[in-house]
């Protein structure tokens, strides 16, 4: 063994310090023993062990981050409403009301419904043939301004609502043309579109099922073109069979679109209605939903009623949704407006300050 190794020898008598030096540095004398010669171009076998373990720590890391971007990716593609804004109406009903009206309770319950995005609802009533197209740029304008999505409903159905509360629609020979304005009036631009509440829902009462599927898939064919999101009405979970249902969303071309809504203008619990939605997504193949939470605060009266039925609340704030079937959760039916001649309210669609205060008040706001 060498003198190093082997303890004191005459070497170490022989250092000298340098002045300066933190430790002696040894006077360059002959090695006891011959080292062979190092190859400084060739790295050791523990410096190629480093290099490889990072590499491959590299590699992890890479890769989980692929995954993590995939991921958010996925999200993306399955919700696409989720933390968007949607559009709030400055001249919905609950915003005129509450820049209108002398009484209290009312304002505070129009300010309370105006402050939230609710759907801005296109009848040819309303919007006849020809100026349709004019309100829906106008909306789409304001959206754009405010960088939010608004939601429309398109409402014109021949035979609506079989002649019951909301009687009225357009001839089937001018429906189609009256859609197809609103979609050319989309601009390119993102929009939620419901389309044509309870018409599905109502086919086998009113008798007309492959009539009203042949129309819807007319509108369709307008909207398949454009980028909005659309969704067919779908009835709600108290209402039609689940496989009755899917047969006349296909039948109506719903493949082509995002998918359908549910709970429009009624007051079953959002869960029930989550799990409506799965169950048509199911018979599909992967449809998307959107669900109307406007009045279902406190879920569905005890006998069912729908029209104007007391005792109903705001429901949850509109948002997106990350979830694998329910794109969103919307206020469809804006609160505060009438269903109809029922229970004391006014004609259809009208402002209801009775209704809109019991609305608030039952949400406890």
């Amino acid at each position: 063994m060498t003198g190093d190794e082997a303890g004191p020898s005459r070497l170490d008598a022989d250092v000298r310090p340098v002045p300066g030096a933190g430790h002696p540095l040894r006077r360059a004398t002959p090695p006891l023993r011959p080292e062979a010669p190092v190859d400084s171009a060739r790295p050791s076998r523990s410096a190629l062990a480093r290099v490889v373990a990072a590499l491959l720590a590299l590699a992890v890391v890479g890769l989980l981050a692929f995954l993590v971007v995939a991921s958010i990716g996925a999200a993306g593609v399955n919700a696409p409403l989720a933390g968007r804004s949607f559009y709030v109406d400055p001249d919905s009903s609950a915003a005129v009301a509450a820049e209108t009206t002398d009484d209290p309770a009312e304002r505070h319950a129009a300010e309370v419904i105006a402050a939230q995005p609710a759907a801005v609802w296109l009848t040819p009533e309303e919007d006849p043939p020809g100026e349709v197209g004019e309100h829906v740029r106008r909306v789409m304008t304001a959206a754009g301004a405010s960088s939010t999505v608004p939601v429309f409903v398109v409402y014109g159905m021949p035979g609506r609502d079989c002649g019951g509360q909301s009687a009225g629609g357009l001839s089937a020979e001018a429906y189609g043309p009256w859609v197809e304005e609103i979609a050319s009036a989309l601009g390119g631009r993102r929009a939620v579109v419901v389309v044509e509440p309870d018409s599905l829902a109502l086919a086998d009462e009113c008798g007309d099922a492959g009539r009203r599927t042949a129309l819807i898939a007319e509108a369709v064919d307008g909207f398949a073109r454009t980028v909005a999101f659309v969704y067919l009405d779908a009835g709600h979970s108290n209402w039609v069979d689940v496989g009755r249902m899917a047969d006349l969303l296909e039948r109506a071309g719903v493949d082509r679109v995002r998918g359908f809504a549910t709970n429009v203008s009624n007051a079953q619990t959002t869960e029930a209605e989550r799990t409506y939605a799965r169950r048509i997504a199911e018979e599909l193949g992967g449809a998307h939903a959107v669900i109307d939470v406007s009045r279902n605060g406190e879920g569905p009266p005890i006998d069912d009623a729908w029209c104007n039925a007391p005792g109903l609340a705001l429901g949850a704030d509109p948002a997106g949704v990350q979830d694998e079937v329910v794109d969103a959760e919307l206020w469809v039916k804006p609160p505060g407006e009438s269903d109809g001649h029922c229970n004391g309210g006014p004609a259809a669609g009208e402002w209801w300050p009775e209704g809109a205060i019991a609305l608030v008040r039952n949400a406890g706001q």
